[in-house]
């Protein structure tokens, strides 16, 4: 549903400060509601890991998409699409403004953007994760071969998203790549995205102390709580930075003493995506410290 109330928007790489700023727009302006636009914070119990609002933060300002699913349920992107375009719908219907906020790039464009999403099919795609598991390169090249397009949008070594582009071709003749839609034409009108993008440097200083922040927390012990409560996590859940790398520590695959560090690799190279995803963006408006992220949302 469009929408001619303003929706407002901020998004930018992991570590940047998202979730303060969010809350000092909210405060400032008294009538916004937070729709979370990530893959993560949407499971009850992985909180270390994804850095979610806590209890408290969510009973100051409403906050939507956090918690709403366990951590052995899948959830792809249309199913996000359809949930978080209802969030918005639902907070729009009570005559306030929607406030977006996250660092997923496609999780943004599947709410703001007309995304149409394919059909899948769990038996080819069983067949195909069969046919490329101990070959996610390979994978990547056959995409190539048959949709150039999507291949150059997908990084060689992601099996599940390359996975994903060979069902697709082969359930509807179709390339992946058709699905993408038209880049930067939202369905709300009245879009106002702000962009926080650190200083290079700091932000990856701020990445390293937040990864050892996690391990302090207990992130090692979060996963097995969860683990012993629900079992082994969904696909989807267990990708989350930072739970593979507990995981690892809890499978003898990796020593506790080097868990930060390969959170923080991890989170770096995530966010250097991310810069590149927004950066292409024009209706992404930068913004270098939160004060002017808060500017840029609090006038809109």
């Amino acid at each position: 549903m469009a929408t001619d109330r303003t929706v407002l928007a901020l998004v930018g790489p992991t570590a940047s400060g998202k979730t303060a700023v969010a809350l000092d727009v909210a405060a400032d302006r008294g009538e916004v509601e937070i729709i979370a636009v990530d893959a993560f914070t949407l499971y009850r119990g992985l909180d270390v890991a994804t850095a979610k609002p806590t209890a408290a933060e969510r009973a100051a300002v409403a906050h939507h998409m956090v918690d709403v699913l366990d951590p052995t349920e899948e959830a792809d992107v249309a199913w996000f699409q359809a949930h978080a375009r209802e969030a918005v719908e639902g907070v729009v219907a009570r005559g306030r403004t929607p406030l977006l906020v996250g660092g997923s790039g496609l999780y943004f464009r599947a709410v703001v953007d007309d995304l149409r999403f394919p059909p899948t099919d769990p038996d080819v795609r069983a067949r195909i994760e069969a046919r490329w598991a101990d070959d996610p390169h390979g994978a990547h090249a056959e995409v190539a071969r048959l949709d150039p397009g999507a291949a150059e949008r997908i990084e060689p070594g992601n099996l599940r998203r390359s996975v994903r582009a060979l069902e697709v071709i082969e359930v509807t003749g179709e390339p992946f790549s058709s699905f993408s839609g038209a880049d930067h034409e939202s369905i709300y009108p009245r879009l106002v995205v702000a962009y926080l993008e650190p200083e290079p440097e700091a932000h990856r200083a701020t990445v390293q102390a937040r990864a050892e922040q996690m391990v302090r927390a207990g992130l090692v012990d979060e996963l097995a709580r969860v683990r012993a409560r629900f079992g082994a996590l969904s696909a989807t859940a267990a990708q989350g930075i930072g739970h593979a790398e507990a995981a690892a520590v809890l499978d003898g695959e990796l020593a506790p003493d080097e868990l930060a560090d390969a959170v923080a690799r991890r989170t770096w190279a995530y966010a250097r995506r991310q810069r590149q995803w927004f950066r292409r963006d024009p209706r992404c408006q930068p913004a270098r410290t939160p004060q002017d992220a808060r500017a840029l949302l609090g006038d809109a």
